[in-house]
């Protein structure tokens, strides 16, 4: 995708780059198959360090130093919930914490003032959200698209010497 990218719009490149993938998978950690396991490894883990590593290049190829990598996470990166088919869910989230923590700190030792944020949510409504919850549908009263946007909005609006990794939760 970046090569198609930068071929694509030569010259240009990603500035602000959002990860707001996501997937969840009922994979207790006694009983699930290594597949699903991997899945959701392949998609929070590998697929978020590798867009990110993709962007950091084309921000430094193109001596941009005020770019901003946000991460949407959930506040699963953060606890551990009481639910076996979500443990694993939980641990991938807790690397998108520990990875945004790992990125803001290489990006300050490399003197750059590039930004990586994470931003975790609560509940958002989406397929996801309803499909994980689908044994009990009340609960799964959430935080609508919109307010994720006006999130990052705020989070873009920062200040440039405001470098934060964790920025207060939004819950529903």
């Amino acid at each position: 995708i970046f090569a198609w990218f930068a071929n694509t719009f030569q010259h240009q490149g990603i500035d602000v780059y959002i990860n707001n993938a996501g997937l969840a998978l009922p994979a207790p950690l006694l009983t699930s198959k290594t597949s699903g396991w991997r899945t959701m490894m392949d998609v929070h883990v590998i697929g978020l360090s590798v867009c990110t590593r993709e962007t950091y290049q084309s921000m430094k190829e193109r001596k941009v130093d005020d770019g901003h990598i946000i991460n949407i996470n959930g506040m699963c990166g953060h606890r551990v919930l009481h639910n076996a088919d979500v443990h694993f869910y939980n641990a991938t989230k807790y690397a998108v914490t520990a990875l945004t923590e790992g990125l803001r700190q290489e990006l300050r030792e490399a003197k750059t003032h590039i930004r990586a944020t994470v931003r975790s949510v609560s509940l958002v409504e989406t397929e996801l959200t309803y499909r994980l919850l689908s044994q009990n549908p009340k609960k799964a009263a959430c935080l609508q698209a919109a307010e994720i946007a006006n999130a990052v909005v705020y989070v873009l609006s920062a200040p440039p010497h405001v470098q934060k990794s964790r920025v207060t939760p939004i819950e529903y």
